[in-house]
């Protein structure tokens, strides 16, 4: 079974031992919570308390902006202090809802849900979007919206991403080992969304104990099979899952629900298990706080607009000042300068690292070695692309197929004259993304 995989990749130091063996923890923030309103891509929520108001643990603060939207619930009790800009960790000032933390905790009287046996697929759709459930690998889209696709019947697979293939982050394979329950039910919840998909557990071969459990666990439904992926990053990218798993291929100009997937992260689909069997929206969320400056990594059940600083705190501090900070993980997260910042629905990982290699970096020319198109996974020529980009001529970066680059960092990551080919090609993107949009 350790065969599926996709073409290229690589296998950095993967840093998971540092944190893999600690089990969550609850962590109680104790000063202001910040809850920005763009959590997820589409239209920002709009706030429905005003400042002064007293809100309750689970109370929603603020409702979906549109049908690409989705609303967010208060993770504490206390008083809405401010609606204003506040700091998130791309540097950008977002909007957000202030509520200063009366540590009481107090809770919303949540409705008794209906048995899941009973839900119309209606029904659980609009569960799923008033829970303000969102993708919680990183891309943050509003779940409610994968989960409605043009033609259902066509939907063959729902996979489950339990690959966590990027390094140092262990907050999935956590919830794999201590909640493998509700990951195996709340997949079997949205498979009663599409009558003709089978269930895939793709777990990466690296965590034969989440393998052997979710086996166990998944014995029991039909539609439900376990498969276990060849350890190799970017085994968890949407496209090299898929292909990993179904064989299927997709580009950037197509969805998963073309080549008939649905593809969700770990805590995403607990989340749905949460929100549809028990009636809890989306408050909470994993979140590894690790690197060789942190005392002690851990994995936090952090509440949604938490701090940084306190979960830095709460890990012990730092043992030597960081030369780097990453949220997320150190092949696809942002680096941030600022640790007053809240964590939010995506937030998977504090990475704090002493040497900072891509700034002490010496860059030089091109060797014509081809390292960067043997390992890239979109088969494409990352150090052509990136002269491309570099000269701005957006008409050749096209047409040598610069969009189906999926930004995993691969290539930056081999290439032996240190050239940031995966910054300069994600640079070209967006500004070619941001063209096509004005037309």
């Amino acid at each position: 079974m350790a065969g599926f995989t996709f073409h290229g990749g690589i296998h950095p130091y993967e840093g998971k031992e540092l944190s893999k063996d600690k089990p969550i923890r609850e962590y109680l923030p104790k000063g202001d919570l910040v809850y920005p309103l763009s959590q997820h891509i589409g239209a920002p929520a709009n706030p429905i308390v005003e400042k002064g108001d007293t809100v309750k643990v689970g109370q929603k603060i603020a409702e979906a902006g549109g049908f690409v939207s989705s609303p967010i619930y208060a993770s504490v009790s206390g008083t809405v202090k401010a609606i204003e800009p506040r700091r998130v960790i791309t540097g950008d000032n977002v909007m957000s809802i202030v509520i200063e933390n009366d540590g009481n905790y107090e809770e919303v009287e949540f409705p008794e849900p209906k048995p899941v046996e009973v839900l119309l697929k209606e029904e659980i759709i609009n569960l799923i979007k008033e829970g303000g459930i969102v993708g919680m690998g990183g891309a943050g889209f509003p779940t409610h919206v994968k989960l409605s696709p043009k033609e259902p019947d066509k939907i063959d697979y729902v996979i489950a991403n339990c690959s966590e293939c990027e390094p140092y982050l262990t907050s999935d394979y956590r919830k794999m080992l201590e909640e493998p329950e509700k990951l195996v039910e709340g997949l079997s919840i949205i498979l009663r969304l599409f009558d003709n998909a089978r269930g895939i557990l793709a777990v990466e071969d690296n965590k034969p104990d989440c393998i052997k459990k979710l086996k166990k666990v998944a014995a029991g439904y039909d539609r439900i099979s376990v498969v276990a992926l060849k350890t190799k990053y970017p085994q968890g990218a949407e496209r090299q899952l898929i292909y990993a798993t179904t064989g299927r291929a997709i580009n950037s100009s197509m969805l998963p629900a073309d080549a008939g997937c649905v593809v969700n992260n770990v805590d995403t689909i607990i989340s749905i298990c949460n929100a549809v069997k028990y009636g809890r929206p989306l408050m909470t969320r994993i979140v590894t706080v690790t690197g060789d400056c942190i005392k002690d990594p851990c994995n936090f059940c952090v509440r949604i607009g938490t701090n940084y600083h306190e979960l830095i705190e709460e890990a012990g501090g730092f043992i030597k000042e960081p030369e780097k900070v990453v949220s997320g993980g150190p092949m696809m997260g942002f680096a941030i300068f600022d640790l007053d910042v809240p964590a939010t629905k995506t937030s998977s990982a504090l990475l704090c690292l002493s040497h900072d290699e891509v700034s002490s970096a010496v860059e030089t020319a091109c060797i014509n070695c081809g390292r960067c198109v043997e390992v890239c996974p979109g088969r494409v020529v990352p150090s052509r692309l990136a002269d491309y980009a570099q000269h701005k001529d957006k008409e050749a970066f096209e047409a040598a197929n610069g969009m189906e680059c999926c930004e995993c960092g691969c290539c930056s990551y081999i290439c032996p004259a240190k050239r940031q080919l995966t910054q300069s090609i994600k640079s070209m993107r967006r500004m070619i993304l941001a063209d096509r949009k004005k037309k």
